[in-house]
């Protein structure tokens, strides 16, 4: 079958979408549901059912638009039958999904989120909304947010302490090391990829650029050391809570503070993404209204959750529009998780990633 999981994804949200509206908003009696009909009324013309579900000429055509013609002109009636098929693959396939329970699977469920986001809150925002004026006096007022601080590349060389080796072991250990990179900075990067203890082993020892603010999981000791350090000098070992370091510093960046029309775009991306939180705030305030909602506070304080962070900084939500866009090269071969399927990042205490919306 031709029908991909994302396409099933989505069928499942948008179809499971319309079965709960009409559980919720059905009257008794077997009546459909306002936004049942109005799902219903919206196909436009159909041309199939399967199983009670239809296949109307507005999905049709959208699907039809996506396959090439042999010709180069118009599709046959041979292919049009084709996109038809594959629409009604889609359709069984969505009620075999549903008896296995997939709409409860959580990928699923943020799809469906998004896409109610998207359509009820999202939509309403577009690009033209934002004049000149309106991101120029952001700009003014938020000046320092576009400052792309002052940052040195790291790269370093981490010897552990364990059960097998004891903290005198560790410490001659990273001495020796030292000894040796030292008579040769050059060699910094292969000495750190041999004998490094640490996540930055397989890249040689390169943390990556880092401002004076630190980064998550690197102590920072590193970091105020790593800024003390001339460029291309190796530091003394010091001793951290993971171990024995060592460290050099092996380029710089220099404070850039950029104008105005440099940064518009990302003004435009922030005070855009912030008109987007404030709907989301109202829009979920609207929905609790009424809902009845019941916390084991209990249950959860005995849960024990140990943080799935391994040092590096987990991604950060898209259009958050921040300090500076980054630089070609800047964090290349960054370690972060691995990432979520698109729609899949609800954040505490943000609104979740949203497509985007008109105008974009």
């Amino acid at each position: 079958m031709s029908v991909s999981f994302r396409s099933l994804v989505l069928s499942l949200s948008v179809l499971s979408s319309a079965a709960l509206l009409a559980c919720d908003g059905g009257e008794a009696g077997g009546k459909p549901a306002e936004g049942e009909a109005a799902a219903a009324a919206d196909v436009g013309e159909v041309l199939a059912t399967v199983n009670g579900v239809t296949v109307g000429s507005k999905e049709f055509l959208t699907a039809a638009e996506r396959k090439a013609p042999a010709n180069g002109e118009a599709l046959s009636p041979e292919e049009k039958k084709e996109v038809l098929d594959s629409l009604v693959e889609e359709k069984l396939l969505y009620a075999q999904a549903l008896k296995k329970g997939l709409d409860k699977d959580p990928k699923v469920q943020k799809v469906m989120v998004n896409t109610l986001l998207r359509e009820e809150v999202y939509s309403t925002v577009k690009n033209s909304d934002f004049t000149d004026e309106m991101l120029q006096k952001y700009y003014d007022d938020h000046k320092s947010e576009f400052i792309v601080p002052e940052k040195v590349q790291i790269r370093r060389i981490l010897v552990k302490v364990s059960e097998a080796r004891t903290d005198d072991a560790a410490k001659a250990e990273a001495e020796r090391l030292r000894k040796e990179v030292s008579a040769k900075p050059d060699s910094f990067k292969d000495v750190a990829a041999k004998f490094s203890e640490d996540m930055y082993k397989r890249r040689g020892g390169d943390v990556g650029f880092v401002s004076k603010e630190g980064k998550p999981g690197l102590d920072q000791d590193i970091v105020d050391k790593a800024f003390a350090l001339e460029t291309g000098a190796v530091s003394d070992v010091f001793k951290t809570g993971d171990g024995y370091n060592i460290i050099q510093v092996a380029t710089r960046r220099e404070q850039v503070e950029r104008t105005f029309q440099q940064m518009k775009g990302s003004v435009l991306r922030k005070v855009k993404n912030d008109r987007m939180k404030e709907l989301y705030d109202g829009y979920i305030t609207s929905i609790k209204t009424g809902a009845t909602i019941q916390v084991e506070d209990t249950k959860l304080a005995g849960i024990e959750v140990k943080s799935a962070r391994r040092g590096a900084a987990l991604p950060s939500m898209p259009m958050l529009g921040g300090a500076e866009e980054h630089e070609e090269g800047e964090e290349a071969g960054e370690p972060t998780e691995a990432p979520e399927m698109p729609g899949a990042g609800i954040r505490p205490g943000s609104p979740p990633v949203a497509p985007k919306p008109a105008g974009e």
